[in-house]
Parts: C-alpha cells; sequence; structure tokens
C-alpha cells in the first residue's frame, strides 16, 4: 500500500467512527518521508512526533545534495534549516536555493526569516540564556542560539564570562536567575557549567568545547547537580534540549489547569 493509499484508508476509517481521531494522529506521526533522489529520506512528520523539524546537517554532504534537500523541504517544515556550513559552502548554495539566509559564526542556513528579535512575540514561553566562557567558544554558542531562536524560543546571550575573570561571570547573576534554562558552553576543564549550576535554580545544559591548551574528557559527565552535559561542540544538541525543557513545562503547566478545572 502506497502512503496516500494509507492516508486515505486511515481517513475513511475515521470517518466511519471505525478508528478514534486520536488513534488516528498517532498512525499519522509515523506514517510518511519522502525520498530525494538516491540519497536521503525526509522525515516530514519528525515535528508532529517530537515537536521540532528535522535539521539538516552539513558536513558530509555535497551543496547538490543539501540543496535538493531544501528545496524538497521548503513548503513543508516550519523551519528548513542545515548546520555545519561554511562559508564557500553557503556560496554555492545560494546560487540553487532562492532565499536562503546564512549565519556565519553559527554556521547554519536557513530559509526560515530572521529569528525572534527583542520586539518579536516567542512561539514558545520561557527564556534559554547561553552563557560561554570565551570568544572562542562563540561558534558552538551561537550555534545553540540560532538554533533556539529559530525553533521559536527567547534568547540571551550572556558572552565570554568564563571562571578566569569570575567577576564577569558574578556581575550576571540577575541574568542568570531570571533563566528558564541555561546553556553553558566552555572548553572542556568544566569548571564554568559547575560554577553556575550552584548559582541557578533551573537546568543546566553544560556544552564542552575543543577549545584550550591540552584536553580533558572529564566535563563530558558532571557530578555537579542539576547539570547535564552534551556531546563536544553540540551546540544544536544543547539548544534541542533546552526547547524541548520548555515545551514540557509548558505541557505540564497546561495539564495542571486543565486538572484545576
Amino acid at each position: 500500500m502506497t502512503q496516500p493509499d494509507a492516508i486515505r484508508h486511515l481517513l475513511n476509517a475515521v470517518a466511519q467512527g471505525e478508528v478514534s481521531p486520536d488513534r488516528a494522529l498517532d498512525k499519522l506521526k509515523y506514517l510518511t518521508y519522502e525520498p530525494v533522489d538516491d540519497f536521503a529520506h525526509i522525515d516530514h512528520h519528525r515535528a508532529l512526533r517530537t515537536g521540532f523539524p528535522e535539521v539538516i546537517w552539513g558536513l558530509g554532504k555535497t551543496p547538490d545534495q543539501i540543496a535538493q534537500i531544501m528545496e524538497a523541504m521548503r513548503h513543508k517544515a516550519s523551519v528548513v534549516m542545515a548546520t555545519r556550513i561554511e562559508r564557500a559552502v553557503y556560496e554555492q548554495l545560494s546560487e540553487q536555493v532562492l532565499g536562503l539566509r546564512y549565519y556565519p559564526i553559527a554556521r547554519i542556513c536557513t530559509l526560515h526569516p530572521e529569528p525572534n528579535s527583542q520586539d518579536s512575540t516567542p512561539a514558545y514561553p520561557g527564556l534559554i540564556s547561553i552563557l560561554s566562557a570565551g570568544t572562542s567558544d562563540l561558534p558552538v554558542a551561537e550555534e545553540a542560539a540560532v538554533t533556539a531562536e529559530l525553533c521559536g524560543f527567547q534568547v540571551k546571550r550572556l558572552w565570554d564570562v568564563g571562571v578566569a575573570g569570575i567577576h564577569r561571570l558574578l556581575s550576571q547573576r540577575d541574568a542568570i536567575a531570571d533563566a528558564d534554562v541555561l546553556i553553558v558552553v566552555a572548553g572542556m576543564e568544566g569548571a564554568l557549567p559547575s560554577v553556575v549550576a550552584g548559582l541557578a535554580d533551573c537546568p543546566v545544559i553544560a556544552v564542552p568545547t575543543s577549545i584550550g591548551y591540552g584536553a580533558s574528557f572529564n566535563m563530558l559527565n558532571s557530578c555537579a547537580a542539576g547539570v547535564g552535559v552534551v556531546n563536544i561542540d553540540n551546540g544544536f544538541g544543547a539548544a534541542m534540549l533546552a526547547g524541548k525543557i520548555l515545551r514540557t513545562a509548558e505541557r505540564l503547566s497546561k495539564k495542571s489547569d486543565d486538572f484545576a478545572n
């Protein structure tokens, strides 16, 4: 049975009362994908299942492959986004994909409009504040910031507040207290996330970066209370986790309101 036939069969079952609308929605979450040439299968229903659309990983793909995938997603996803796109690749993509926007520090290409500005209303409640230890951590921190903004969240940037100058961090105590989720991007020593966790009452997501003299993998786990750690340089993953935390909090709030009523 083809996908259109399967959808038609399911809708007929709903119309005849054989399947409930809620059950049909559950089935649709896992039903459809779209092949692109012979190298990709786009998961158009990922946002329906997980809350966020599929995102294109740019490394290892040719500009032509990325362009074809973006065009296939253009009218079917709330945001079309490709990560780890170097400027040379963007310049090739811009010749093939109309309306492409590039964030050079984050290395992200998108067909979405500008991320939320201070004057716009975010799609979801809550504030994600992102701290970077030093300027060298900015590519990973900006990847997290742009990803979160493109997905509809309000973001506050607190750059260059590493523990080497602890007064810089302590001057941001009010901003840390205002956050609903904190993403802390720092070299692999791991000091900054631990210190921030001692100041904050919200979840802290630590992102170790491949920055600094030598290498230490101790920060790939943490014993600081309330800290979760994503993989090295994974600003995108940190933003996705922060978004899921806020969306879960919103869902729980709605359930609490329904229960009270």
